[in-house]
């Protein structure tokens, strides 16, 4: 019962299929078959998610149960504190080669999480130690590093196809230069590595412009093959991360750009939000039409661009310098990811966490391109004459970035290439 996530994500590849996959989470164990089983039965390549509860995220094992008891809604699975054999029964039927299933969950501190999913018999997880610590937890980064070393330490001592992906591609969602991302990605790729992980999965959030994200996600590619050569990998693309289209035609265009860009850029994987991410937590319903939705495939792609070209050669050379100034810190990856944050090495645009200096900044620039603004202390040539930076950011200013691709689909005021 074990590397069917690995395996199904492979044949999919070979079919040349891409596999999408809802972030879905409910308390309640009935509710969460249920969904599981639609998903399940939809005729598309799909994964399964078991999305975690907030309760579970930050180590609250009980009041998930006490909520529950009293008809109330989770907004995830508690899957540490259902029985470990009422978890079991939920999937039986459904995981197999067929339908793998993720567990997803958002915690600077895993060690339980991990030891669940192994014991109700999964072995597909995410996250990381700085991409599920900084952007969501005040927990010191030097503990998450700990922390998140153990658990992958122990899902490589007991399963035989661990599978985790990195969650560095979507650092806050939106607002991060496409190098960062990447070079994110390609790290805690090595950090997994180093602590046994073998079978890994690269995430990329889609970003304001698609023939810059296509040159991304081309970088993310050649330098995975580079720095991971020795693991299995495949990339995974999420449908844009930020602020999401109020409107139903808005929306549902955003997510057939963002299939079309997992395909043009030869992603194995995509993560589907859907059309009511804007004002409220999904339905199964919704999932299942933003699933088909994402699983139509638009045909194929044209060649690549001269601006795509310069794209994939400015953030591979970026992302380059970012790994290996890290990465020429100390032996031992987690050391040198902690150190790397210490000195500025690595910068999170607006990012509020204590271990991060926030001296980087990013902006839309004038091609809706997401470029630096600041660059703090980051390892990296100097803004060339005329690009975009320098001065303090408003809050106008970036109330407008924030809602830059909504406003731009709910107006219909887009092109396929364009954003």
């Amino acid at each position: 019962m074990s590397g069917y996530f690995d395996r199904f994500v492979a044949d999919s590849r070979r079919l040349r299929t891409l596999v999408v996959q809802p972030r879905m989470g409910m308390g309640n164990i009935h509710a969460m078959r249920a969904g599981l089983r639609a998903v399940a039965d939809l005729g598309v390549r799909a994964v399964g998610t078991v999305t975690i509860d907030s309760y579970t995220r930050v180590g609250d094992y009980t009041t998930s149960l006490e909520r529950l008891a009293l008809g109330e809604e989770l907004n995830g699975y508690p899957l540490v504190s259902h029985p470990t054999g009422a978890t079991r029964d939920m999937l039986h039927g459904l995981y197999g080669p067929g339908f793998p299933v993720q567990v997803r969950h958002g915690t600077a501190r895993p060690q339980r999480v991990f030891e669940r999913l192994v014991e109700i018999g999964l072995d597909a997880t995410e996250g990381g130690p700085v991409s599920y610590c900084l952007p969501y937890s005040r927990l010191p980064l030097a503990d998450a590093v700990t922390a998140w070393a153990e658990s992958c330490r122990f899902l490589a001592g007991t399963t035989e196809h661990g599978h985790i992906e990195s969650f560095g591609g979507c650092l806050l969602g939106q607002l991060c230069p496409p190098s960062l991302l990447v070079a994110m990605g390609i790290l805690e790729g090595r950090f997994f590595r180093q602590h046994g992980v073998r079978h890994l999965s690269l995430s990329y959030a889609q970003g304001t412009l698609a023939v810059q994200d296509r040159g991304a996600l081309r970088a993310l590619r050649a330098l995975a093959a580079e720095y991971l050569g020795d693991t299995t990998w495949h990339v995974v693309l999420y449908t844009y991360m930020g602020l999401f289209p109020r409107t139903p035609d808005g929306a549902g265009a955003l997510i057939r750009d963002s299939a079309r860009l997992a395909r043009d850029a030869g992603c194995e994987r995509m993560i589907v939000k859907t059309v009511s991410e804007a004002w409220q937590i999904p339905s199964v319903s919704e999932n299942l039409s933003a699933l088909t939705l994402a699983a139509d495939d638009p045909g194929t792609r044209s060649a690549p661009s001269a601006l795509e070209d310069a794209f994939f050669e400015e953030t591979l050379a970026e992302a380059r310098l970012l790994v290996d100034a890290v990465l020429n810190l100390d032996a031992d990856v987690g050391a040198a990811l902690v150190a790397a944050f210490g000195k500025g090495l690595l910068d999170i645009p607006f990012c509020l966490h204590p271990d991060n200096r926030a001296a980087a900044t990013c902006v839309i620039d004038d091609r809706g391109a997401l470029a630096w603004g600041e660059r703090g202390g980051l390892p990296l040539p100097k803004a060339g004459a005329g690009a975009p930076g320098g001065g303090r950011l408003g809050s106008d200013a970036l109330y407008d970035m924030l809602n830059h691709v909504a406003n731009r689909y709910d107006t219909n005021e887009f092109e396929w290439g364009s954003v």
